[in-house]
């Protein structure tokens, strides 16, 4: 009988062993004359037990983690005999973290063989596409729209409503773009769906596609994702091969075509106008709208441009209905979300779960508090741009209109958990920083404004004119976040503005400080 072992080839995994593993099983296996099959899935999300290997039996694939090269003789004695061992985590999809999910989007990460289409197939894939080839452009789009989603990216935008802009759009080519130029700290869902399941980012993109008339899409990467490079290659190659991509899809009508461009290390990037330039070959420079991309985007054609997650979620929606995603969720946030806890906290990875959830309950009940064991002092939600909330503020449900009204983003769905050791003061500066050195130059706000930003910060720290100095960034930050060009220079004032405003006392001299901690 041949034992058929799954260990991920996530960058999560890797980077801490798994690829070893691979040969330390083989190596075992050679010895031992036992046949074994290994696939290389991806994560499951459960960061903090990879790598977590899982073996198929007769009750369901049994997971170990986190495993090590010396725990593989024993581990795979426990594999044979289906017995006890101190890794032994029991059938994968009844281990809680996982059971209290609600896995739409990355219901097959961790699954699948992730270059295998049989096996994205057989575990309901291109179900949706299969139907879209059925429908036509409008009927898709009012599919989509009826669903509710939103933009994964951050901005929150209806995506129907993208999508039908496009479609109305008249023009002799259109685009679609996949942004994953994935590059908020703390955030890894792209790359975890791009390296797990890129076969769902594609049929995604496909769907687009038909809807709006659209023959050519692009899947634009940040240079820091290689595994996510090769995944998402190999997926449009054995998608092309399978019939599902390239001319004439299945027999259609319907053409469709995909490239992956890979990015060079640029955050801002990450915002649509400066990808659109950077993909046709020039500095990323953000672009003033109007116009927009969905009337003039790349190479001045009209342009879907959405995020992976969202491109993700398409295939659900048109396999199960428009009803059942929009069932899930709360107010004008519909579906689920992907969220990544990150930081300072015991139980890391990544929840998908129906808008609503609080967050407290995310940081304190799934993430488990702290890594150290000190108390939660803030987490900062939606990346390096996004507000830090104290504790007063865990009542939040995760939903988009209910973190504005606290001044709040949900942005691309990361946590990043801090305990009471932390410097509020030291946290404003690197937003900052951050964006001094990340702006692409081209607006005086969010490029003259970072940098008298730093300055102005590191007074306060110092305890020159304190209270003038503060007065002054909270007027800079008024007019970087009213009057950049794009969310960069933008969105910098939250952090800075919620640091101020939740934690006061780390305005000042260092001493001050000091006292106000203890």
């Amino acid at each position: 009988m041949t034992l058929k072992i799954y260990i991920p080839r996530d960058a999560a995994a890797v980077c801490v062993g798994a690829d070893e593993l691979v040969s330390a099983f083989e190596a075992q296996a050679g010895q031992r004359k036992l046949d074994i099959e290994i696939v290389r899935n991806g994560s499951r999300g459960l960061l903090w037990l990879e790598p977590m290997v899982e073996v198929a039996t007769s009750k369901g694939r049994v997971a170990f983690g986190p495993v090590e090269d010396k725990d593989v003789a024993s581990v795979l004695d426990a594999m044979i005999a289906d017995g006890p061992h101190d890794l032994r985590l029991g059938i994968a999809d009844e281990i809680p973290w996982l059971k209290k999910q609600t896995r739409l989007t990355f219901v097959r990460c961790g699954v699948v063989d992730p270059r295998s289409v049989a096996d994205y197939e057989a575990h309901g894939g291109y179900k949706g596409l299969a139907r879209a080839l059925t429908m036509d452009g409008a009927g898709i789009i009012a599919d989509v729209t009826t669903s509710g989603l939103r933009g994964r990216g951050g901005a929150g935008f209806p995506t129907g409503i993208k999508w039908k802009t496009v479609a109305d759009t008249v023009a002799d080519r259109k685009f679609i773009v996949c942004n994953a130029d994935e590059g908020d700290s703390g955030t890894f869902a792209d790359r975890m769906i791009m390296e797990g399941d890129p076969f769902v980012v594609i049929e995604g993109m496909t769907i687009a596609g038909i809807a709006v008339g659209a023959t050519k899409g692009y899947i634009y990467i940040r240079s820091e994702y290689p595994h996510a490079v090769e995944a998402m290659n190999a997926g449009i190659a054995a998608a092309k091969r399978a019939g599902w991509l390239g001319n004439k899809i299945k027999g259609s009508t319907h053409s469709f075509d995909l490239e992956v461009r890979v990015g060079a290390g640029a955050y801002v990037c990450g915002e649509e106008t400066s990808l659109l330039e950077s993909l046709e070959g020039r500095r990323g420079l953000v672009r003033a709208k109007p116009p927009l991309p969905a009337h003039k985007g790349l190479f001045g054609k009209p342009t879907v441009i959405n995020n992976v997650l969202s491109f993700a979620a398409i295939p659900f929606i048109l396999d199960n209905g428009a009803k059942a995603y929009a069932d899930y969720g709360m107010g004008r946030s519909r579906g689920t979300m992907p969220i990544q806890l990150a930081g300072n906290v015991k139980f890391g990875g990544l929840f998908e779960v129906a808008f609503g959830i609080t967050l407290g309950e995310l940081v304190d009940d799934i993430g488990g508090g702290t890594f150290t064991g000190k108390p939660v002092r803030a987490v900062q939600v939606g990346g390096p741009l996004g507000a830090y909330f104290p504790r007063e503020l865990f009542d939040t449900p995760f939903d988009y209109e209910a973190f504005a009204k606290r001044d709040g983003l949900i942005g691309h769905g990361g946590i990043v958990i801090f305990d009471d050791s932390v410097d509020m003061s030291k946290q404003a500066r690197f937003a900052m920083e951050f964006c001094a050195i990340e702006s692409c130059g081209k607006c005086t706000p969010c490029r003259i404004g970072s940098t008298r930003g730093v300055e102005t910060i590191d007074k306060i720290r110092s305890g020159e004119r304190v209270a003038e100095n503060i007065a002054v960034l909270e007027d800079l930050s008024n007019t970087m976040k009213f009057g950049s060009l794009c969310a960069l220079g933008g969105f910098t004032p939250y952090p800075v503005m919620s640091a101020l405003k939740h934690f006061p006392e780390d305005f000042g001299p260092a001493p001050t400080r000091l006292q106000a901690a203890e």
